[in-house]
């Protein structure tokens, strides 16, 4: 080979050697930063059931959204990335429309006077390139809300919560709207009661938790405190002569209630459980001791 000219073979290796560290180099070089819309995921229990809502969420950074970014009148798969999904393993209400147990797609259509929530079969969806309205499942109308504050993320939530319904609220930039959510469990519970406050060796703990649902839900008093007396009968303790006591009063018994406060405050006391002490003198109140 002649002086200044390159081997064929050896220019091959060099250039293979070369793209080889180029290669590495970009894969080493690699930094990584977070997500530009993180995911979320929310979750309540609601009645007998556990909620789950998961979702991406974008930012501002200073963009116009509602009527810009996100345009009115067209589907939204309300947030970034994937879909934003909801999940719960038994029957719930939204809406007030029952729907079963499983996974579904939210979808919206903002609007500058009204929303359209969609809950949609697909919960898997990329985007709402899609969508397709034939796998809806309800849609219903709702009114947007100006907000107070600069909601600068997305943001998905459970507000306005109570044991079995809440509110799921969607907020950003200045707007939010909200749909009510809920697990009825009475029809189930009160089922669950009747049988097996029936039978013939219905433990003390049974007809104790049968006797304060009741109270709590100001239904059929009389038989909350029939109740309630058969667990005394069985356990004297400071817990169990304070259920009669209070359903006695909600009765506006004191004859009975005042009684087993009195023995209930004693008990407590002993026990130091502050708790129960501050119950029974709300029925001391109530009775006007």
């Amino acid at each position: 080979m002649k002086e200044g000219e390159y081997n064929t073979f050896d220019m091959k290796k060099l250039l293979l050697t070369l793209l080889t560290f180029s290669i590495l180099f970009a894969v080493n070089a690699q930094i990584k930063t977070p997500p530009m819309s993180p995911s979320a995921t929310i979750s309540q229990n609601l009645g007998l059931t556990n909620v789950s809502i998961n979702y991406s969420r974008p930012a501002m950074k200073g963009r116009a959204i509602f009527g810009s970014l996100v345009p009115f009148d067209k589907v939204w798969r309300t947030g970034a990335n994937k879909i934003t999904s909801i999940t719960f393993d038994a029957p719930i209400k939204i809406n007030g429309a029952e729907l079963k147990a499983g996974s579904y797609g939210i979808y919206t259509i903002p609007g500058k006077e009204s929303w359209k929530i969609i809950i949609n079969r697909d919960a898997d969806q990329w985007g709402a390139n899609e969508y397709d309205k034939l796998q809806d499942v309800i849609s219903f109308e709702v009114q947007p809300l100006e907000l107070d504050y600069l909601q600068e993320y997305l943001t998905i939530e459970f507000t306005e919560f109570t044991p079995t319904k809440a509110e799921v609220m969607i907020s950003w930039e200045k707007t939010g709207v909200k749909f009510p959510i809920e697990h009825d469990v009475k029809s189930q519970i009160m089922a669950e009661i009747s049988e097996k406050t029936a039978k013939s060796d219905v433990t003390t703990e049974t007809l104790f938790s049968s006797a304060d649902y009741y109270f709590q839900n100001d239904y059929n008093l009389p038989q909350a405190l029939t109740w309630a007396n058969k667990v005394v009968e069985k356990e004297q303790e400071y817990w169990t002569y304070q259920l009669v006591a209070r359903i006695a009063a909600k009765m506006n018994n004191c004859a009975v209630a005042l009684p087993n406060a009195e023995k209930s405050m004693k008990l407590a006391k002993e026990a130091g459980d502050d708790a129960y002490i501050k119950l029974n003198e709300y029925v001391f109140a109530l009775c006007g001791k």
